[in-house]
């Protein structure tokens, strides 16, 4: 039954290879199970809730993707997407996390529509590539900026803003010892190095008397504090056009970028570089959205770590099958996840951060109407603490370079219209 619903000899794999792909590619990012909530719970959620959201939403889409879709990429919620869930839209513009989950709700939807329609094709060719680079390396910096405030290594000043902090002070030491940790487990390609820096950092933390250790397992925590608790009616306020449009952009980029990636990795394109069964990917990435905003937790996307899974042989869908099992038995470790403290985490979202940053290198530096823009949308992302904020001066920015540089043609109208949107938002909104 196996062999010929996910097509197993066709990709040149068997049912063992597709089993220890799946567990690989879920030790690479089974992290996001202890992330996810600690990020979240600093809106007010309830940190169990989102702990059952976040396996639960993950193990959804990461199946539909599986059954439908027939690929082995795992999906979760986003790096990046749940730090603007909570940095930006609830406590840096001071939305209620339930009108949040209704924009992310609102997203999804409209990802839905787009992915049953060519216009989504238009969308993702019409944004420069220069453009699609700088999101993912401001999001990284975004993370960056967020990793370093949440151990200590950096604090704010009067006088310069951010200033370095006590790197004496244990959550700052722990921090920095489980982020080389994670590189160097990496550079020898250990599956897990996250997920090993973080469990090894705790353990430290606990053994000094600086965390307590809450358990291990037990059963799963109430979902009812986050499940069906979005506000659409919010979220459908008029300020809320552009954080809704971020949600929509920000996934639609990230999961454009990693099935194509994921899949030249492994070998999955076609002979015109094109991605067979996209709209089953992208339907399979969309409702997963839907579904996660349901259950309480930031948009679940496509995971680039999938690409671990695809290196150990993972070719089918019975790699994303054996990873959404992997993410519903996580329902049961709710005390370990509980266990973690904030300093065992930021070394991961640091370690995110290095390699989402690296798209910056990518950059054509030899056109500064091309370069420029893309630095100012990195940039403008942590020093605004926005990634709404980063996008929108990031596409204004490459508007009025191309015009007065003389380019117009050079910058597609989907570019203008979204610049033009954006501005109306800085100046009225």
């Amino acid at each position: 039954m196996l062999q010929s619903y996910f097509k197993l000899a066709e990709h040149g794999t068997t049912v063992r290879t597709e089993v220890l792909a799946g567990f690989t590619t879920f030790l690479t990012m089974a992290y996001i199970t202890f992330v996810n909530p600690a990020i979240l719970s600093e809106t007010g959620m309830d940190f169990g809730a989102v702990f059952v959201a976040t396996c639960v939403a993950a193990a959804i889409g990461t199946l539909v993707m599986g059954l439908y879709a027939n690929y082995p990429i795992a999906l979760a919620p986003g790096m990046g997407l749940n730090a603007y869930f909570t940095y930006g839209v609830v406590l840096g513009m001071g939305y209620e996390w339930q009108v949040a989950l209704g924009a992310v709700f609102l997203s999804g939807v409209l990802f839905l529509i787009l992915s049953l329609l060519p216009v989504r094709e238009w969308i993702i060719n019409a944004i420069p590539r220069s453009l699609k680079m700088a999101i993912s390396a401001g999001i990284g910096l975004f993370l960056a900026i967020i990793a370093m405030k949440e151990s200590g290594i950096v604090v704010d000043s009067e006088a310069t803003l951010i200033t370095l902090g006590d790197l004496t002070a244990w959550p700052a030491i722990l921090a920095l010892f489980g982020f080389f940790v994670m590189v160097a487990l990496d550079v020898h390609r250990i599956p897990g190095s996250v997920i090993i820096g973080i469990l090894l950092v705790t353990a430290i933390g606990v053994s000094l008397g600086i965390s307590e250790f809450k358990g291990f397992i037990d059963l799963p925590p109430n979902p009812a504090p986050t499940f069906l608790q979005l506000d659409i009616g919010g979220a459908l306020q008029i300020g809320l056009v552009s954080i809704v449009f971020t949600f929509l952009l920000v996934d639609l980029f990230d999961t454009a970028g990693t099935l194509v990636g994921v899949a030249h990795r492994g070998g999955l394109l076609d002979e015109n570089g094109r991605l067979p069964r996209l709209r089953q990917a992208l339907l399979s990435d969309s409702s997963a959205s839907v579904a996660g905003s349901l259950l309480g937790t930031s948009t679940t996307t496509c995971y680039i770590e999938s690409a671990a899974g695809i290196q150990q042989g993972g070719r089918t869908g019975l790699t994303a099958v054996v990873v959404a099992a992997l993410f519903l038995l996580c329902l049961f470790i709710s005390p370990l996840a509980n266990t973690i403290p904030s300093y065992a985490t930021a070394p991961a979202l640091l370690y995110v951060a290095c390699i989402m940053a690296r798209g910056i290198a990518e950059l054509d530096w030899s056109d500064v109407t091309e370069a420029t823009p893309a630095v100012i949308t990195a940039i403008a992302m942590p020093f605004t603490y926005s990634i709404a904020d980063g996008i929108g001066i990031g596409f204004i920015s490459y508007a009025v370079i191309k015009l007065l540089s003389g380019r117009p043609a050079q910058c597609p109208i989907a570019v203008y219209l979204i610049a033009i949107l954006f501005a109306i938002k800085f100046a009225f909104l």
